[in-house]
């Protein structure tokens, strides 16, 4: 089995940017139902931290992107028939492993309108 990506165009990525432009998050952010604080960080998104030199923004993100990874802040589902899970993205990061196979994974995704991070 193989893959063939095809890169986009200049210009749909050009016009990819002007939708989407990039957002300005905390980087501790408090949940507003808990009030709790957490990491709102996320390897395939956060770019970098606002405030400081590229140098060690990348240095402090490296170290934010493997803390919140270790193992005791993981949790991995093993499916079962007529599953149902719903995780809270404003505290979760999501990574979905492809492990089911010669399965068929059928899902269906209902997000939520959220908040504004604070």
């Amino acid at each position: 089995m193989s893959l063939t990506i095809t890169p986009l165009s200049p210009a749909l990525g050009a016009q990819i940017s002007r939708n989407n432009p990039p957002l300005s998050h905390p980087v501790i952010r408090t949940h507003p139902v808990s009030g709790r604080k957490s990491l709102f960080v996320n390897e395939g998104f956060t770019t970098r931290i606002n405030e400081l030199e590229a140098a060690g923004s990348e240095a402090i993100l490296a170290l934010l992107f493997k803390h919140s990874t270790r193992p005791e802040f993981t949790l991995r589902w093993r499916w079962q028939e007529n599953d149902v899970a719903f995780w809270d993205n404003r505290v979760t990061q999501h990574y979905a492993v492809d492990d089911y196979r010669p399965q068929r994974r059928v899902m269906h995704r209902a997000t939520i309108l959220g908040d504004a991070p604070y």
